[in-house]
């Protein structure tokens, strides 16, 4: 089991009411210390390192509003690049929380509330949704700030990005990106040509005999239909069949467990 495996089947278990979840961090010391990107939300400072299961010493903890990437190269970016280079940082994680007030703001409501502050309008970027970074799902904007980090020329291959989102209620931790899956797809190697077509994949090509192609005998000039006429369709195309719309989920009321710690050897 990996580190954030471990991590997250500790959690799961103290949720549950688990009095003994735990984490030997020893066992994991190629894995630290650990990145963490959060918001900057008050609600979150009873959880971390805790829901974790980490000493204090082996998390850096990283914070904005929103825990919000907007770009491969922006400054939260750099923060995590030197998390990693000067501070040692093996692992990085992008927890997003339920209840997020950031994603709960529009834009309007967001400039409304700027100009409440004595902020011009005019003094402000033209698109504010893209300079604050404003989102609609806690979850799209941790998959977009995994996405930012992985393919962000600042973060060494060797380092998987993960994806949570944390309960603030309950304290409970979920999979969003798995970054160890991620880090195996990257590093599986391209397929072969003599692969692509055993596949049958379009655009490759099987070894073939140009004796067994044939052509339709249309002589020079000729063209393949008749003027004015034009080719039609044998089968009708099958109607659109457009994706079911889903309920927002919400989180349960369940009370707060005991933090889980981490458990020396």
């Amino acid at each position: 089991m990996r580190l954030f495996e471990a991590i997250i089947d500790a959690n799961h278990r103290a949720v549950a009411g688990d009095a003994n979840a735990g984490l030997h961090p020893s066992d994991f010391a190629d894995s630290l210390p650990v990145i963490a990107l959060t918001c900057i939300d008050p609600r979150l400072n009873v959880f971390f390192p805790n829901a974790l299961a980490l000493p204090a010493e082996q998390f850096i903890w990283l914070r904005n509003a929103g825990n919000i990437i907007t770009g491969q190269l922006s400054s939260t970016m750099r923060s995590l690049a030197l998390a990693c280079a000067v501070k040692g940082g093996r692992e990085i994680a992008i927890i997003g929380h339920t209840d997020c007030q950031v994603a709960k703001t529009s834009t309007m409501q967001l400039l409304s509330a700027l100009q409440a502050l004595g902020v011009d309008r005019s003094r402000l970027p033209d698109n504010l949704a893209d300079f604050f970074g404003t989102f609609g799902s806690e979850r799209q904007n941790v998959i977009k700030a995994c996405d930012f980090t992985r393919n962000s020329p600042l973060i060494g291959l060797k380092i998987p990005v993960h994806g949570l989102i944390i309960n603030v209620e309950t304290g409970k931790l979920d999979w969003v990106v798995n970054g160890y899956e991620a880090l195996q797809t990257l590093a599986k190697p391209a397929m072969s040509k003599t692969d692509l077509a055993q596949l049958g994949v379009p655009g490759s090509f099987r070894d073939f005999d140009m004796g067994e192609m044939k052509f339709p005998e249309t002589k020079i000039g000729a063209s393949a239909s008749p003027v004015g006429t034009s080719p039609s369709l044998s089968t009708p195309l099958p109607p659109v069949i457009k994706p079911a719309t889903l309920p927002p989920l919400r989180p349960s009321k369940i009370p707060m467990p005991p933090p889980i710690r981490p458990r020396n050897l």
